[in-house]
């Protein structure tokens, strides 16, 4: 099985591969540590499957997946994030993945997750398919967060983190300009007025937790 690890930090990607090298049948040949060399080498190289983090300096990885969606359509992507499933698991789902895990799950947890993927199938975690299943039967409306883009979705938590607007805007590759524009759609949609009301729902929706 040929992967492709996409995560900027090395030694997350030398535990991956020392995790999935004692699986036999596992070949892991490649290791991508930003966005554009995750695109190169998909365009390069075949894949049976990508293993990609959400947090990668420039482009994040929610691009990188939108793209490989619309390039590479049948490549599965296999979220694995510091975040909490609650922040990120059904934006992710929704925009594409195969699977979405916590980089605190246990090795063997990631090694089922691969060979389901592998197999056809799709990932997630025990809980969150009972939160899903728990969700179905409500009938209240979306919660407002839902509404903005990916991009507008990352720079509302690092707001609510605390983080300034020229911090975000290195962070995330970004001018300044640009980065106060999101702010702004952000407030506009989700009908509020500012940084204090987004951190207060932020931190009671617990949308704020690893940071990117």
């Amino acid at each position: 099985m040929r992967i492709l690890i996409a995560d900027d930090h090395a030694i997350v990607r030398k535990g991956l591969k020392q995790i999935l090298d004692e699986e036999p049948g596992m070949a892991i040949v490649g290791e991508a540590q930003n966005a554009q060399e995750v695109l190169d080498m998909v365009r390069r190289q075949k894949w049976d499957m990508v293993i990609l983090d959400i947090s990668m300096p420039g482009r994040s990885g929610l691009d990188v997946l939108s793209e490989l969606r619309q390039n590479s359509p049948h490549l599965p992507v296999l979220i694995l994030s510091m975040h909490p499933e609650d922040q990120f698991a059904l934006r992710v789902l929704k925009a594409g993945a195969a699977g979405y895990m916590n980089k605190q799950s246990a090795p063997e947890e990631l090694v089922e997750a691969i060979h389901k993927i592998h197999r056809g199938g799709r990932y997630i975690s025990q809980s969150l398919a009972e939160k899903m299943a728990m969700g179905l039967n409500r009938n209240d409306d979306r919660p407002v967060h839902e509404l903005l883009s990916d991009r507008e979705y990352q720079v509302m938590q690092l707001i609510a983190s605390g983080k300034t607007i020229s911090e975000i805007a290195e962070i995330l590759s970004l001018s300044v300009k640009t980065v106060s524009t999101y702010r702004a759609r952000i407030l506009s949609k989700m009908n509020m007025k500012n940084n204090a009301e987004l951190t207060y729902y932020a931190v009671s929706n617990k949308l704020v937790g690893a940071q990117l």
